[in-house]
């Protein structure tokens, strides 16, 4: 919603927003835009508008809602209005249960490095590009595609709205359990994005990903791309890609772990389909330092080295702490973790979310509603700062990992270092 906001202003709109809470990165973001910014959604603070745009965390009984309805003013959902701002944009559209912010700036800075003005719309903001959206000049349009529901009155996902040209599934795994029953329903919302995407428009996907295959084989008319399988295989201990027998070194791009060296493979890839050289997109992602809030390095306290990260899946759990483990092989790693994610703070995870944490030495939980019974385990964020403070000075990095506002946890802590 921030992003859509900025592309609004460019296209000359007068643009303000109401959220419970406003807090960093974006809210920086959007103080710098100039936002007219109002907490809460009390209806004596509702600006008059030509016309409404509602976020999908918004229902029905919400007394601004209720407003519009009762007097018929005009609203959209945030996708379906991003839609036509895209207009008739090659939209490159990234995707996948987790990977698609870094993907989405990886791809957005490739195309800026080789003079392509794009425009891109991400979920997050760039340790390089300048704000989390803009209109740019280039046909091309990157933007990160949310396979979560639209609004309470359109249950579709996200991408359906934005029609890309390009597509990049980097995964498919179960997530978002406040609005899916099970893995089938994600998989019949991303069968429903390929079956809008043109015979001449591209799927770029990794072909050893069992989910990502039965989606393709419910039926695909677009160019495949298919990483992992016999023209383009991967090989992470070397950092290399093999592309019809020619090899290309990825060694030298900056970010760690895994799940990034995936993410430029799929960045690189995508460029490709748009004319850009393999060794162009290496090239470029040379300079690319990461994104905010994805292993961001909050630097070294008292001799804790402090990072923090977005990760609230277990997957994206394992892989973020194997690459802090990686980075640092022999030293002893904190891990602290808020179950902040519907799907967490369900316990819907069970065990895997104990099995994904086994590269840390210790970890202390922040979990809301009690369904983790050790000693480690707070319920408060109050419980969670006293209990990491008890411990923190025996360890030589601590790595954060929660989708709500990490700085509650993070500057407490960094002034006890400190």
């Amino acid at each position: 919603m921030g992003g859509l906001a900025k592309l609004l202003i460019e296209s000359g709109h007068e643009v303000s927003g109401s959220d419970i809470q406003f807090y960093p990165p974006m809210s920086d973001h959007l103080n710098d835009l100039k936002i007219n910014l109002i907490e809460g959604y009390s209806l004596d603070q509702l600006p008059k508008a030509d016309l409404y745009v509602i976020g999908n965390a918004l229902s029905r009984g919400n007394e601004s809602v209720e407003h519009i309805l009762n007097n018929r003013l005009p609203f959209k959902s945030g996708p379906e209005m991003l839609g036509e701002v895209l207009g008739n944009r090659k939209v490159f559209a990234v995707s996948g249960t987790h990977g698609k912010t870094t993907t989405s700036y990886m791809l957005t800075h490739i195309f800026l490095s080789v003079g392509k003005e794009v425009g891109y719309l991400v979920g997050g903001v760039s340790n390089d590009i300048k704000g989390s959206a803009s209109l740019g000049r280039d046909e091309i349009f990157v933007i990160e595609a949310d396979e979560y529901d639209s609004a309470f009155f359109d249950k579709r996902s996200k991408f359906i709205h934005y029609s890309p040209d390009t597509l990049v599934i980097n995964n498919i795994e179960f997530d978002h359990a406040d609005i899916f029953t099970n893995l089938d329903d994600i998989k019949k919302q991303f069968h429903h994005l390929l079956k809008i995407i043109p015979s001449s428009g591209n799927i770029v996907c990794f072909y050893d990903d069992k989910n990502i295959i039965d989606v393709l084989d419910q039926g695909c008319w677009s160019n495949l791309v298919k990483i992992n399988d016999k023209n383009i295989e991967t090989n992470f201990k070397s950092k290399e890609i093999k592309i019809d027998n020619a090899k290309f070194s990825l060694e030298s791009l900056p970010l760690i772990g895994e799940h990034n060296f995936k993410n430029y493979v799929s960045a690189i890839m995508a460029a490709k389909t748009s004319g850009v050289s393999i060794n162009d997109s290496i090239e470029a992602l040379k300079s690319f330092n990461g994104v905010r809030r994805r292993l961001e390095y909050k630097g070294e306290h008292s001799g804790v080295k402090i990072y923090d990260d977005f990760a609230h899946h277990p997957t994206a759990i394992k892989h973020t702490a194997e690459a802090i483990r990686n980075e640092f092989k022999e030293k002893k790693i904190l891990g602290i973790i808020e179950l902040g994610s519907n799907t967490m703070s369900s316990g819907f995870h069970g065990n895997a979310i104990f099995n994904s944490v086994k590269a840390f030495d210790e970890v202390i939980w922040l979990d809301h509603n009690k369904n983790i019974k050790n000693e480690n385990s707070c319920d408060n964020h109050d419980k969670c700062i006293d209990k990491i403070k008890s411990i923190i000075k025996d360890y030589d990095a601590a790595l954060l990992m929660t989708n709500k506002d990490s700085s509650k946890l993070y500057k407490p802590i960094i002034d006890f270092l400190s």
